[in-house]
């Protein structure tokens, strides 16, 4: 993990960048990340 500030919230694999809130403007909803990491694998 590395921390960061402003509410900055992002997942990545692999360097792929697979969730942003920045990006979206959202929260991720319960089990968003586990199926977008599933997905990537």
């Amino acid at each position: 993990m590395i921390p960061s500030g402003g509410g900055v919230f992002e997942v990545t694999l692999d360097d792929a960048l697979l969730f942003s809130k920045k990006r979206l403007g959202r929260h991720a909803q319960p089990g968003e990340i586990l199926r977008l990491i599933e997905a990537a694998l």
